[in-house]
């Protein structure tokens, strides 16, 4: 068998390898690259900062010392770098649309109430459409109510949710609606949300503002851009680190 072809065969096999390789290679000097034929702009270097944030291209909202960029914010308490919700509900001086908006809450360590009288508030986007804060810590409540749900139009995917007293996160990304002259809504708002890291909501479509008493509904004429509003609900609940960036497509050379 050392004779025959028995040993001559895999010698062949691995010569049509090399040569098949060589001819691949050769085939590929011949081939056009693909261009979009898009003029592309360098994208602007963006420092990350630490983990957490802020971007180097964030707007501060709230840094642990002041509330100044807040209507309402007087009416909070500030202490040890965080605020503490009181009185009133506050919604930020100026406005925003398309944007990623990245905050950190704790809900009281000492447990009170039940359902949604535990560590109950809410982000706003635009000032309509709420990201539901709460204790949702082994505390059941109406699952499109609980923390990380779109109030009352979807439950989060999964319950990310840390013990009464720690601290969560919760970044944001978020599209405004488009509409048409007449209010007509042409693209729905859409919003991803990951809760401590997790993703509990993705992309998912609104089907206008979120309410108590009444279904979503897209309010006409509506706004191209809206404050954020952050919700007093009764509970003292805690904030710190919050920071937003404008969402802008990709550059094209000029």
């Amino acid at each position: 068998m050392r004779d025959g072809s028995f040993w001559h065969r895999p010698a062949r096999g691995v010569m049509i390898v090399l040569l098949t390789g060589v001819t691949l290679a050769v085939n590929a000097a011949f081939v056009d690259e693909y261009k979009s034929g898009i003029n592309w702009a360098e994208p602007v270097v963006v420092d990350p900062g630490p983990a957490g944030g802020p971007p180097s291209d964030a707007r501060v909202l709230f840094n642990g010392k002041s509330l100044d960029q807040w209507q309402g914010g007087d009416k909070w308490e500030i202490r040890d770098g965080f605020a503490v919700s009181k009185e009133t509900g506050i919604n930020t001086k100026d406005s925003f649309g398309d944007c990623q908006l990245h905050l950190e809450w704790a809900s009281p360590e000492k447990v009170e109430g039940e359902g949604q009288g535990r560590g109950n508030s809410g982000v706003y986007l635009m000032g309509r459409y709420e990201v539901q804060i709460l204790d949702s810590f082994i505390n059941k409540t109406y699952f499109d109510g609980q923390a990380g749900s779109l109030y009352k139009q979807t439950p989060p995917m999964v319950n990310a949710c840390r013990k009464p007293g720690e601290w969560q996160t919760y970044d944001i990304i978020f599209n405004a609606p488009r509409m048409d002259d007449r209010g007509k809504v042409i693209k729905p708002a859409t919003i991803t949300v990951l809760h401590n890291g997790v993703l509990i909501q993705n992309n998912f479509e609104f089907k206008g503002g979120t309410f108590f008493e009444r279904p979503p509904a897209y309010d006409n004429p509506h706004p191209e851009k809206g404050p954020i509003h952050i919700q007093f609900h009764g509970n003292p609940v805690r904030f710190r680190n919050i920071w937003v960036r404008e969402i802008k497509p990709a550059p094209l050379a000029k």
